[in-house]
């Protein structure tokens, strides 16, 4: 159902779409977007994954159907030496309850143990966040705990729920 391209920095303005909306950040620490600041996360991104080793890597997410682009896709490398990586993704609200985060998490996952040969992966989300927490899950991610005071909001501090999976092979 879904695409992935690299990000280019002309993509801003889809994005701004559904990064100006509040209810895409409720749960995050930053937004909703202004357009500068569209500019300059997508820039950000952009500049960091043309690094000539890069520890982020980030990737538009399109519509098969359409080519429509409707999210944004990252994988960080953690840490090299243990092989860790941390996943993230963010999709435009019209897409939610589709299952396309599931598909978008799962293919994050696959590519990070196969393609960048990582051995753990994790993601956090904002305790409330009962879509993400059932996308994690569905991802065959087990829930670690909680890391208090983890991100600053505008309203002071957030904990996440921090989950993980593995690659045994």
């Amino acid at each position: 159902m879904l695409l992935f391209r690299e990000l280019k920095q002309e993509d801003w303005k889809k994005i701004h779409t559904y990064a100006s909306k509040p209810e895409v950040s409720e749960y995050q620490p930053w937004g909703p977007n202004s357009e500068k600041d569209t500019q300059d996360y997508v820039q950000h991104l952009v500049h960091e994954i043309r690094q000539p080793e890069p520890q982020k890597h980030a990737w538009t997410i399109l519509r098969e159907a359409d080519e429509e682009l409707i999210g944004v896709a990252e994988l960080n490398i953690l840490d090299t030496y243990h092989r860790t990586g941390e996943i993230a993704y963010i999709l435009h609200p019209d897409e939610w309850g589709r299952g396309m985060g599931t598909e978008v998490a799962k293919r994050l996952i696959r590519d990070g143990f196969q393609s960048f040969h990582l051995k753990r992966i994790q993601a956090t989300c904002h305790p409330e966040n009962k879509g993400s927490l059932r996308v994690l899950e569905k991802c065959g991610m087990e829930m670690e705990g909680r890391l208090r005071g983890h991100l600053k909001m505008k309203e002071g501090r957030r904990d996440s729920l921090l989950f993980s999976v593995l690659n045994d092979g």
